[in-house]
């Protein structure tokens, strides 16, 4: 047997923790720098308009301008478009709030209504033994489409999901404790910083704490093997 072959077999004999496979699945999932900054911009621009106007309408356009630039911007560049439609459809919702009552702050409130539906979402998935961080990583397998629930089929993944998913319960619970006290009291400026403080950097703040959460844990997979985990593990 040739020494290829050889390493070739004893990869394949690797069994991969489930922290491995987590890591691996949500690093496939999450986006760049430059993500980060095609959602937080157009809420920059809609602040700083505003504060310079004090008008809504206007507002609005610079932030729709401002998604124009960056969608030609992201056509030369290449790569995904996911970050930026979802730009897109945020600043969609928030201009139809803020032109809809003509208060500024309710550009907002989308996002803080979506805050606590998430949040409650991310409880009642606990509570339910569907942890929310499970769906993320199952969308990293390769064979989602056709399993799309085999992942609960590993009990060591649920229970390492479920601590993931109480993370994002925390992140929820402190936008939702921050920015709706600045909502009631119109604070336009503060709940702008808020939301792109709350937003990507809060995220990744809270992938930095289940990363470490991962580091320290080791548990084993199930007898069943988990689909893709040898993906994970390095095989092919």
């Amino acid at each position: 047997m040739s020494e290829a072959a050889a390493e070739a077999g004893s990869t394949h004999t690797v069994e991969a923790t489930v922290e491995q496979v987590i890591r691996t699945r949500i690093s496939s999932a999450l986006g760049g720098w430059y993500g980060s900054l095609e959602t937080a911009l157009p809420t920059v621009a809609f602040v700083v308009a505003w504060l310079v106007l004090k008008e809504v309408r206007p507002a609005v356009i610079a932030a729709a301008a401002l998604l124009v630039v960056l969608a030609v911007v992201r056509q030369l560049v290449g790569g995904s478009w996911r970050f930026l439609g979802s730009a897109v459809f945020a600043t969609a919702l928030a201009a139809f709030f803020a032109l809809r009552s003509g208060q500024a702050q309710d550009a907002f409130l989308p996002g803080i209504l979506m805050s606590g539906a998430y949040g409650v979402g991310a409880l009642v998935s606990i509570l339910t033994r569907w942890p929310l961080v499970g769906f993320i990583v199952a969308i990293g397998d390769p064979d989602y489409a056709q399993r799309p629930t085999a992942w609960r089929r590993d009990e060591g993944l649920v229970r390492v999901c479920t601590r993931l998913t109480w993370v994002l319960v925390a992140l929820f619970a402190i936008r939702l404790a921050i920015m709706a006290p600045l909502y009631l009291a119109g604070e336009v400026g503060w709940l702008g910083v808020a939301k792109i403080g709350l937003g990507w950097p809060a995220y990744l703040l809270a992938i930095v704490l289940m990363g470490m959460m991962l580091a320290t844990g080791h548990t084993r997979q199930s007898e069943e093997e988990l689909p893709g985990s040898r993906s994970a593990a390095g095989t092919t």
